[in-house]
């Protein structure tokens, strides 16, 4: 057990060191919530259901987070890791695979969830930011979120050769998803058919059911995303234990 956690404090001291990792999921959220909030404000209006901008968006910005971290750092640190022999040779060391691939998941969930801190933070120091719903459920809500995209991202860390084709075949998948799905626009101010679109991207689940319970909704109100993103991860773990390398 001893080792495991210093195999974790190891990863997140590189994960740090990393600037990409580093900046998107710390910093790149942060400038969101800063540049809109100074121009919408977060005074309540209907437009966003009774919530102020900010309220709206920090739970989204929260599942921009964990697409960032499953999608892209979980991602690409795999594949780079095995391209390079890291994961061959910690296989070779006294730890369980399971306590590797373990310390991975809890480095890239930490960040993550500092990530999150930040936001509520900076949101409540500087625009009274509001929570309405129940932590416990927020926290479930944001656990189901990580597990789903963490799942996503060893699927396709298992699939990509490199962590070139690793890093690309992320990126066009992220990107436009991050648009699509309401984590960093309003999905209120997107075309129709683009939200009809937009229902069927696993961070749109993300986003509503982060919304939805920050706001205090009820986990029924949420169901068809609650098993989507369940069934995402359930399938995912399947496939990524057939498909992942050592080497």
């Amino acid at each position: 057990m001893r080792g495991f956690w210093k195999l974790t404090l190891v990863e997140l001291k590189l994960m740090l060191r990393e600037p990409f990792a580093a900046f998107f999921t710390l910093v790149f959220p942060m400038m969101m919530l800063f540049l809109f909030g100074s121009i919408y404000g977060n005074t309540p209006s209907p437009f966003f259901g009774g919530l102020g901008f900010v309220d709206a968006m920090v739970p989204a910005y929260t599942a921009m987070i964990i697409a960032t971290s499953g999608m892209m750092s979980l991602t690409i640190s795999m594949a780079s890791n095995r391209e390079q022999g890291i994961l061959r040779r910690y296989n070779a060391t006294p730890l369980r695979p399971q306590a590797i691939l373990g310390a991975q998941v809890i480095m890239i969930f930490l960040m993550t969830l500092i990530g999150m801190a930040f936001l509520i933070v900076a949101g409540s120091l500087v625009y009274h930011l509001r929570i309405s719903g129940n932590p416990v459920s927020i926290i479930g809500g944001f656990l189901l979120g990580c597990l789903s995209f963490f799942g996503l991202g060893f699927v396709m860390a298992g699939l990509m050769p490199t962590a070139r084709s690793a890093q690309l075949v992320a990126m066009a998948l992220y990107y436009p998803m991050i648009f699509l799905s309401g984590s960093t626009i309003p999905r209120e101010v997107l075309p129709p058919s683009v939200q009809n679109v937009a229902k069927f991207l696993p961070l749109t689940w993300v986003v509503n059911l982060l919304r939805g319970l920050w706001k205090g909704d009820a986990w029924g109100l949420h169901l068809s995303d609650v098993l989507c993103l369940g069934a995402v991860f359930v399938v995912g773990v399947a496939i990524s234990a057939k498909t992942f390398k050592w080497d």
